[in-house]
């Protein structure tokens, strides 16, 4: 018995200890979400209770619970709500209070008449919009109006209440304080991570006579493709809040040149690319000698310091230390841009004179991203006998 209890909580003590470094784990998580949602959760709550004093007290309205809660369901729970989701939602809310108010002042109040409310919102919000989220709200509302009692103010209240809680909501988006520029900044650091990587890797595989190394840059090239889609999506809500906020309009030069840096390094990407397979095709076919290999090695860890620094002075937070940082990155990139000549770099096969060419475009698009104008970029390129 005592060997058998003695086991037993040998057993016991490991799953103790993993029990509570599950504990630990989930209040570390359950502690950073509360840390991140203090700002939202304190927008939230002030917009809600706005809504509700607006339309209680301008309005003069009794208990106007559909401001508050089309205001909440408006703004969502995210750290940055976008102005575009926000009046879908809005618009979502109103819609579907007015059509329960409608059918309700012409149908009455009851059990078929919630049926017949419910099943025309949902085909209404699907002719409008194909989200589900947008149907979820509009029927959401439609049928809380049918089956809560009448509003003292009339048939349609609640409908004008949906829309001051829904314009509170756009009003609270737009002008809410935040950094425009902080979600791009991180997308293009996080690319410039990756294509820094990439082009080292082409070299360490040119160096090494391995293309083991090219692969698994191709690899993560290839893996970049969320991230250039949540780039574009990114720089096209920062555009949208700078077109509608009153205090954000200033910057919208500023997001139009990150929006076209934005699309220079989605090219210089799929360039990347086809670069990555190059090296990979040179190297296994052999088609370029000793020095040939380590004079495109050498060019490929110039390319990657100046993409390093590229990425860092995309993601300066000033204005005017990023355009300094450009600078510096633009004369990296145009060092080496100037060195794409075949011959000079003993690239005398079709595979390997291939690769060379392929790297102009390349050099051109990233040049681009600096600022750049294209005929400065292709300008550092070497003429071609």
């Amino acid at each position: 018995m005592d060997e058998r209890s003695a086991g037993e909580q040998s057993e016991q003590l490991p799953r103790r200890v993993r029990a509570g470094e599950f504990l630990r784990r989930r209040v570390r998580a359950g502690a950073s979400r509360v840390r991140s949602a203090v700002v939202p959760a304190l927008i939230s709550a002030v917009c809600a209770v706005g809504a509700y004093a607006f339309a209680q007290n301008v309005l003069g309205h009794d208990e106007p619970l559909f401001a508050a809660t089309a205001a909440l369901i408006a703004l969502g729970f995210n750290r940055d709500p976008k102005v575009r989701k926000v009046f879908e939602v809005a618009v979502g809310c109103t819609l579907g209070i007015l059509i329960g108010d409608l059918l309700q002042a012409v149908l009455g109040q009851g059990l078929w008449q919630a049926v017949v409310v419910v099943f025309t919102s949902i085909m209404v919000a699907r002719f409008l919009d194909s989200g589900a989220a947008f149907t979820l709200q509009m029927s959401l509302q439609s049928i809380l109006v049918v089956l809560l009692p009448a509003a003292e103010g009339g048939p349609f209240t609640r409908s004008q209440d949906a829309v001051v809680g829904g314009l509170i909501a756009l009003v609270v988006t737009l002008l809410s304080p935040r950094s425009l520029h902080k979600d791009t900044a991180t997308g293009l650091r996080e690319l410039y991570r990756t294509i820094t990587s990439v082009l080292r890797d082409c070299a360490e595989a040119m160096r090494e006579h391995e293309s083991r190394s090219a692969w698994m840059g191709l690899v993560a090239c290839r893996g970049t493709q969320t991230d250039l889609e949540n780039l574009h999506k990114d720089v096209r809500n920062a555009r949208e809040v700078a077109t509608y906020s009153p205090t954000k309009r200033g910057m919208r030069p500023e997001l139009d040149a990150t929006a076209v840096t934005a699309e220079k390094t989605d090219l210089a990407v799929r360039s990347l690319r086809i670069v990555a397979r190059r090296v990979i095709t040179v190297i296994d076919s052999a088609q370029l000698g000793e020095e040939g290999m380590r004079a495109l090695a050498d060019w490929f860890d110039e390319a990657a310091d100046a993409a390093s620094i590229l990425g860092r002075s995309l993601s300066e937070p000033k204005t005017a230390g990023r355009h300094r940082s450009l600078s510096v990155a633009r004369d990296a990139l145009g060092s080496a841009a100037a060195q794409l000549d075949p011959a000079a770099l003993g690239a005398t096969t079709l595979h390997s004179e291939a690769l060379v060419m392929l790297l102009r475009p390349m050099m051109v698009d990233l040049l681009e991203a600096t600022g750049a104008s294209h005929a400065e970029a292709v300008s550092y390129l070497p003429d071609l006998a």
